[in-house]
C-alpha cells in the first residue's frame, strides 16, 4: 500500500512521457491510498489541460476513469497530524494532506514533488526510487 500524489495519479490517468513510470509503480504496488482532496487537485489539473486543447468529453472520462479506480480509496487524513506538519514545514496545507496521510498509515507517498522529498524524507520518495 502506498499513498499516491496527485501528480502520480494524473501521470497514470492522462498520457505522457511520465505515463510508463506510473504504470511500473501501479505493477510494483496496486493499492494506492488517496485523501479526498486528490479529486479537487486532479480536476484542476484536468482544466489546464481542457484550456490547451483536451476535448471536454476526454476530460470527463478521464476524471470518470481515475475516480472508479480510486472510489474505495479515500481516507481523510487527521487534522492535527496535518496542522503539525504545516507547522514544522514549509509545504502547503494540500501538500501536508497527503504527507499525513502517509505517516498515519505507516506507508511511503509516492511523488513527483521535490520539495516533499527533501522535507519529509522518511515517508516521501520519488517514483523512480520507489520502482527500484
Amino acid at each position: 500500500m502506498i499513498v499516491a500524489d496527485t501528480n502520480l495519479i494524473v501521470y497514470l490517468f492522462i498520457s505522457g512521457d511520465q505515463t510508463p513510470l506510473a504504470q511500473r509503480v501501479l505493477d510494483k504496488d496496486p493499492y494506492w491510498i488517496v485523501p479526498p482532496l486528490w479529486q479537487s487537485e486532479f480536476r484542476n489539473v484536468i482544466a489546464s489541460y481542457i484550456r490547451r486543447g483536451m476535448a471536454l468529453e476526454d476530460a470527463k472520462r478521464i476524471l470518470q476513469n481515475a475516480m472508479l479506480t480510486l472510489e474505495n480509496r479515500q481516507v481523510s487524513p487527521s487534522n492535527d497530524v496535518i496542522f503539525n506538519l504545516i507547522a514544522g514545514s514549509n509545504c502547503t496545507a494540500y501538500d501536508c494532506e497527503f504527507v499525513a496521510l502517509a505517516k498515519q498509515l505507516n506507508v511511503l507517498l509516492v511523488t513527483a514533488d521535490k520539495q516533499l522529498w527533501r522535507e519529509f524524507p522518511d515517508c516521501a520518495i520519488s517514483l523512480d526510487d520507489f520502482v527500484k
